[in-house]
This record gives structure tokens, sequence and C-alpha cells, in this order.
């Protein structure tokens, strides 16, 4: 696969200021595509996403904001997105987890997991799909988790809204599996269900559990995975018959 292979092609990366969306898009960029970067950052932080993106390689990288849990923001992200050129590329990677048992998760969190981890990838599939079938060509990533697959205790909203998120990409897989062409390169709609990995999001789980064990915070790679090693797969994915965009 060409180096460059996405030159051309604008990638928007939802929650792409740390962790596994800011390794995804570093991938991305260092393929060539621009990055339209998201996520609840400081100005500071938002900055310091896009100098990475661009000195990976992005021709040009931008900071978009928006509280996924709202769907009017959603939408306004997704105009602005599509004033500056339009997702050829979705990574729908925002998402948040707060641990509790079933019967103590409040209405609220509940409300919230589902509404980033579930309901945001809907508006934004339902407003980028329609653009890249018309287009020919388009790649949605839904990054989801092993809670996907199987079940874990006191996860409740969590892994509902990832079992949901991998449903969810199955169902749009097949109902745009037939726009575009070989040719075009076609919209291919794909799910990665990583297992733990050193992010932000699971530090205070990994806390807990070092001290519950008894073990220490040096993480082991037998049982944690790097941000990079799920970059890799999204790179993968949004890399698959990558034609590069006609030119009139």
């Amino acid at each position: 696969m060409q180096e460059r292979f996405l030159e051309g092609r604008t990638a928007l990366v939802t929650g792409s200021v740390q962790g596994i969306g800011l390794a995804i898009g570093t991938a991305l960029a260092s393929a060539g595509a621009r990055l339209a970067v998201h996520g609840l950052a400081t100005p500071e932080q938002s900055d310091a996403a896009v100098h990475t993106m661009r000195k990976a390689g992005a021709p040009d990288a931008r900071f978009f904001e928006a509280d996924m849990r709202s769907p009017a923001a959603i939408s306004a992200m997704m105009d602005a997105v599509a004033d500056w050129g339009g997702p050829d590329i979705l990574v729908n990677n925002a998402g948040i987890q707060q641990t509790a048992s079933l019967a103590g998760v409040t209405q609220q969190v509940w409300d919230d997991i589902l509404a980033v981890d579930l309901s945001a990838a809907f508006h934004t599939m339902r407003r980028a799909l329609p653009a890249m079938k018309a287009q020919g060509y388009g790649r949605v990533i839904n990054i989801a988790s092993v809670h996907g697959l199987v079940a874990s205790v006191n996860k409740a909203p969590y892994v509902a809204a990832k079992f949901g998120l991998v449903g969810l990409t199955r169902v749009a897989a097949l109902e745009y599996a037939s726009a575009g062409s070989r040719d075009s390169g076609g919209v291919t709609v794909n799910c990665i269900c990583p297992g733990w990995t050193e992010t932000t999001i699971i530090e205070p789980q990994i806390v807990a559990r070092a001290a519950e064990f008894g073990g220490n915070r040096e993480p082991s790679r037998g049982e944690t995975a790097d941000r990079s090693d799920v970059a890799a797969r999204g790179n993968r994915c949004g890399g698959i018959v990558a034609r590069k965009p006609h030119r009139s």
C-alpha cells in the first residue's frame, strides 16, 4: 500500500485530541489525509492536537468542537466539516465510561453514555453516509470495544452502547454495500473492538484493579494494548481500496 494513499481525502475523527483518536488521526495524517480534529479540549489541547496532525503529514488540520451528547451540536459540527470539504473518512471514536452496578447507575449517567457512545455515531453517520454514497467513496470506522461482543459487570450503559454500535455498524455496512464501484472505491463501514488499551478512559479502572489485587501500575503488554495498535487497524480500514479522488 502506498505511503501517502489518502492524499486528497479528508478524515473526521471524533475524540481525537487524546488516546486512540489521536493515534488514529496521526496515522491517517501520515497517509496524507486532511484531518478534522474533534474533542472536549482546552484551546491549548486542541492546538496541540492540530499541530500533531500537521507534523505527522496532514496537508491541513482544523479543530471542530461539539458536545457529542447534543444532536444539535453534532449537526452544527457536521455542517462546518461539510463546508471545509466534507469527510471522506469518518471515525467515530469519542466515548465516555463510568463504572457502577446496574442498580447504581443514575438516569443521567445512562443517558450520557448512550448519547456519546452510540447515538452520536448515528448522528454523524446519518449526515456523512449519503454524501459518501453520492461520490462513490467513503470509509466509516466505528470504535466499539470488546464490550460490544461480551458483557462485563458494572458497565451496563457502556456495554449496551457498544453492543448497539456493533449492530448499527452492521446495518450501515449492508445498506451501503452497493454504493460506488471498484473504480471509485465504494463505501465501507467497519467496526473495531479493542480490548484494554492504555488510555485516559480506563485509567481509574487500572488504578482500582492494581489496588485490589496488589499489583503495580506498570502495564503488561500481555494484558493491555497500545493505542497505536488500534490506530494501525483503523488505518487499514480507512485505506481499503483507497482510490485517489478524481480531478476535474
